[in-house]
């Protein structure tokens, strides 16, 4: 019994760990990640798609929940207006499907 419990414990908070709940922040210093929003996915070093439900943001793959809270998020975000000055490129598609990264040296960024 207690290995089932430990095992749960281990369970939810490995998935928690790489959920992506992210908040929009207003001031670029209280952010995790700078993000600049490419017009094309070719461009984007990942594909993002935005979920109504937090319980569709799952692991690092682009599948992003906006929360209302910094304190709910996994990670801070600000748009930034260039390209140069991200720490991430990303484009928004309109398909779960599509939600994936292109340039897979970035991954760290979203841990």
């Amino acid at each position: 019994m207690k290995k089932f419990i430990l095992t749960a414990i281990v369970s939810i908070l490995v998935s928690a760990s790489f959920s992506q709940k992210v908040y929009s922040t207003e001031s670029k210093y209280d952010a995790d990640v700078k993000v600049y929003v490419a017009s094309s996915k070719y461009d984007a070093d990942l594909i993002v798609y935005k979920c109504s439900s937090k319980y569709d943001a799952d692991d690092n793959k682009g599948l992003w929940y906006f929360t209302d809270s910094k304190y709910d998020a996994d990670k801070k975000i600000y748009f930034v207006s260039s390209k140069y000055d991200a720490d991430l490129i990303i484009y928004f598609s309109s398909s779960k499907y599509d939600a994936s990264w292109r340039e897979s040296s970035k991954k760290h960024v979203m841990y």
